[in-house]
């Protein structure tokens, strides 16, 4: 008998998920406020559909360009003060936009810079929200707490447009962005209401370079990952084609305008939110790799339809549907992503996923709008949506969903760290592990095997290297060298193992013949000068 669907709803039972789902949902509507004000006002400021289209752009790439500081920032300091001060930092910029917008001072450079640097505060909040989501649920309910998030964005996408277009008709823009530095505010003190319990730990905090640089290796050791950012890169590259030229699609139509533009945006948002609560029913009926590529294929025709529409009565339906289809997609990814990552390094995967995301994104933005100058923006959504059904269609063949689905990364603490050496510093290293392996030769090949999955998973835990040895004189004699930068990064290596470790470490157990376990021995680099 199969199990019984989780309710969209079960994770708004948890206290702490349902008041940070507020703030994100109330984060998203300030972001989709400003990006609809500051990308109609450029209208107004300029008729190139290339800085129109840059406006998206402005809007998306600090997440590619800092999100992998900011994720590591978010493993490493406290996640509730980070996030409050992901607040404060939007609260600024929106009144920074207010103030030189009533001035009578706001340019399209300068609307370009300031909508950069409401983006960073995207770039920084995302990675720890995404960090803090599974902590805070059980992993049954992930799927749907994914979704919720989801209907948060895109309910925002809903509300954030019709307050910023009602703003805009009444008022002025510059309201749209007094009002989004007000509620960011209000944001960051709800958050301060959210008490978490400190990490006790007897290891100092990892160094901010050195956090980058483990959480790049993840990622790189990753097949799964891999596999997830290529998917995700190549569909917002040409997703983003529909959504950054809308304004001007929006204006060609008969009687278009910003009320034009404002719906057109609802009925995306209606559309994502409609499919985000029948995600426990989609996920049900097909698996992820069939979910993607047929969200792609209604994506990219929708974008069709909306490209030829003759009046927003024929663009609003397919809208509708192309939010259906990037909420599935993106959505699909997402769980895969958050299922593919062990929490010590969830922010930093997460945010190089999101870079993915908004890299493809942003970059989209700009070559569809170059394309726009240069043919027209019926032609630039043509070639994006044709292109993309292809190109999304050819990187599925590259999933590692079987893979990803059994790795159990459950933190485990079956291995027990070794005691400081007496005389040793923490920061002393390299350190090098080495490992002998005595293996019947008849199950040489078993060993290779089960030896290149322990080199990955040495390299994602943080080694700077692992190597495997044969001895040329004694058959079956192995030696593992593992290279650590310091004795502190050796031992952090232990926080970081998960149950998938000890069921490899169990299967190259099972391969050892020798008297005993395998023999370990840990050496400290010399200084020679």
């Amino acid at each position: 008998m199969p199990a019984p669907l989780e309710s969209p709803w079960a994770p708004l039972r948890q206290p702490v998920f349902r008041m940070l789902w507020a703030v994100w949902l109330t984060a998203n509507v300030c972001m989709w406020m400003n990006d609809v004000a500051a990308a109609w006002m450029m209208t107004s400021l300029t008729t190139s559909p290339m800085m129109v289209a840059l406006v998206q752009s402005a809007s998306t790439l600090p997440v590619f360009f800092l999100g992998m500081p900011s994720g590591a920032l978010a493993d490493i300091l406290d996640r509730r003060k980070y996030f409050i001060f992901t607040q404060f930092w939007v609260a600024t910029v929106g009144v920074l936009m207010c103030v030189v917008t009533l001035s009578g001072q706001m340019g399209a450079s300068l609307l370009l810079l300031l909508t950069f640097a409401n983006g960073i505060g995207l770039a920084m909040r995302w990675p720890v929200f995404s960090a803090v989501i599974p902590e805070l649920i059980p992993k049954s309910q992930l799927p749907a707490a994914l979704a919720l998030n989801g209907i948060a964005m895109n309910t925002s996408r809903i509300f954030g447009p019709i307050l910023a277009g009602a703003l805009i008709a009444s008022l002025g823009s510059a309201y749209v962005f007094a009002l989004n530095a007000v509620l960011s505010v209000i944001c960051g003190f709800v958050i301060m209401r959210w008490r978490t319990q400190p990490k006790v730990s007897a290891l100092p905090a990892e160094r901010f370079f050195g956090a980058i640089r483990v959480g790049v290796r993840y990622v790189r050791e990753s097949a799964p990952m891999r596999a997830i950012l290529l998917r995700i890169t190549s569909f917002f590259l040409q997703a983003i084609a529909l959504t950054s030229l809308l304004p001007l699609v929006a204006k060609q139509m008969h009687g278009g305008g910003a009320g034009t533009f404002t719906l057109l945006l609802v009925s995306m948002g209606c559309g994502a939110v409609v499919a985000a609560l029948a995600m426990p029913r989609i996920r049900a009926l097909m698996d992820g790799d069939v979910l993607v590529r047929n969200g792609g294929i209604l994506q990219a025709v929708s974008m069709l339809v909306v490209a030829f529409a003759p009046n927003v009565w024929v663009a609003a339906p397919a809208m509708v549907l192309n939010g259906m289809a990037v909420i599935s997609v993106a959505n699909s990814l997402a769980v895969s992503a958050q299922m593919a990552l062990p929490n010590w390094v969830r922010a930093r995967g997460m945010s190089i996923y999101q870079m993915a995301l908004m890299g493809g994104g942003g970059i989209g933005a700009a070559v569809w709008g170059q394309v726009a100058t240069f043919t027209d923006v019926r032609t630039s959504i043509v070639i994006a949506s044709i292109g993309g059904a292809v190109l999304l269609t050819a990187v599925c063949r590259f999933s590692d969903r079987g893979r990803m689905e059994h790795d159990d990364l459950t933190p485990s603490q079956a291995w027990k760290a070794p005691d400081m050496p007496e005389g040793i510093e923490g920061h002393e290293g390299p350190v090098l592990t080495t490992i002998e392996y005595f293996i019947d030769p008849s199950r040489a090949d078993e060993f290779h095997a089960v030896m290149r999955e322990t080199r990955s998973s040495r390299l994602r835990q943080g080694a700077l290297s692992c190597e495997i040895f044969r001895d040329v004189a004694v058959p079956g004699r192995y030696l593992e060298n593992m290279l650590d930068e310091s004795w502190v990064e050796h031992l952090r290596r232990f926080d970081r193992v998960t149950a998938y470790d000890v069921a490899l470490r169990n299967r190259r157990l099972a391969l050892h013949i020798g008297d005993g376990p395998p023999k370990v021995s840990r050496s400290i680099a010399e200084a020679m000068a």
